[in-house]
């Protein structure tokens, strides 16, 4: 097989040998080392697809979009296959973060993904938008990393529809990006239904919400008094999240395996997790058994001129096993 006017075959010993040294460069963040070394190793294989799609990768990993884009055209023209290699998936991350979406359809179409098709020019102009369900999305993965529920607008975004942490940054509603191999599984049951959602890392956020987190302390007398205020969040297109029950402590390893959710359910008490090192063992914030404790961290997602509005309409519903105090702008 000639491509570019030479015989195709394996790369050469210095090729590999550049390749595995830039990999463990990157593994200890030292990118531009590792940049150097892939440059070279496409400069001696300019014909191997795996030379694009490593400094491909690369620039993924320094979130150098343009970049990734161009040695991701490179790699895919020479692909030997027709759908299903990771050089595509990399492709349509790299496209989606530029929101050049005719390339981001084309990438998850090569890759073996069914898009919605129109009859409308403008379709391919159009953000790519499928059903993909639930997912949770690991915030902060490099960091002190918290694992939200969210919703997957298509295989390279996720809308965090869980309130983070204020220690993460990041607001409910927001758009991240993230990638593609998922690390960690959450199992739901319900009934004798089991379901099982893939976790996958942040990248960067994609586009911010303009929707600030309150931190609040809640006087609840019941849990239906708590599930009264997270419904009259919800009808006013907004949320809250009883933080005091949604989120416990798991280490890295627990957080990066399968682990089952504390009730079972995929309600918005669903625990988010926050990752540590080592190994500290399952610490969960949930109150134990059928005890209940009045009072509760509760996060809001709500403008600034709905909150108040909101907390006290909640008290005027039962203002003898209701109140709130403290209430502050976290993020």
């Amino acid at each position: 097989m000639r491509i570019f006017g030479r015989v195709r075959h394996r790369p050469s010993t210095t090729w590999r040998q550049a390749t595995d040294r830039a990999f463990s460069l990157i593994s200890d963040g030292r990118y531009e080392d590792a940049g150097a070394l892939l440059t070279r190793a496409a400069d001696m294989e300019p014909w191997l697809s795996e030379s694009w799609y490593n400094l491909a990768l690369l620039h993924k990993f320094r979130h150098d979009w343009e970049q990734a884009r161009t040695a991701g055209l490179r790699a895919v023209a020479l692909l030997d296959r027709d759908s299903g290699a990771p050089d595509w998936w990399n492709l349509g991350i790299a496209a989606t973060a530029l929101q050049d979406w005719p390339l981001a359809r084309r990438a998850w179409q090569a890759y073996g993904l069914r898009l919605p098709s129109g009859s409308a020019e403008s379709v391919s102009e159009e953000a790519v938008r499928l059903a993909l369900g639930s997912a949770a999305v690991r915030l902060s993965p490099e960091g002190e990393a918290e694992v939200v529920w969210g919703r997957r607008l298509d295989p390279a975004r996720v809308e965090v529809l869980s309130i983070p942490l204020p220690s993460s940054g990041r607001r409910w509603g927001e758009v991240v990006l993230h990638d593609g191999v998922p690390h960690g599984e959450r199992a739901t049951a319900e009934g004798s239904e089991r379901s099982v959602y893939p976790v996958f890392d942040e990248i960067e956020l994609w586009a911010p919400s303009p929707v600030p987190t309150w931190l609040v302390l809640l006087e609840a007398a019941t849990a239906a008094d708590r599930d009264a205020l997270e419904r009259l969040a919800a009808d006013a297109g907004f949320a809250a999240e009883d933080w005091s029950s949604s989120v416990r402590l798991l280490c890295r390893t627990c957080s990066e395996s399968r682990m089952p959710t504390d009730d079972g359910t995929m309600t918005s008490r669903d625990p988010h997790d926050h990752s540590e090192p080592g190994h500290p063992g399952h610490l969960s914030h949930r109150s134990a058994g059928a005890q209940w404790v009045p009072e509760r961290e509760c996060g809001i997602a709500a403008p600034a001129a709905l909150v108040r509005g909101l907390l006290d309409g909640w008290i005027a519903d039962s203002p003898d096993t209701r109140d709130w105090r403290d209430l502050e702008e976290v993020c």
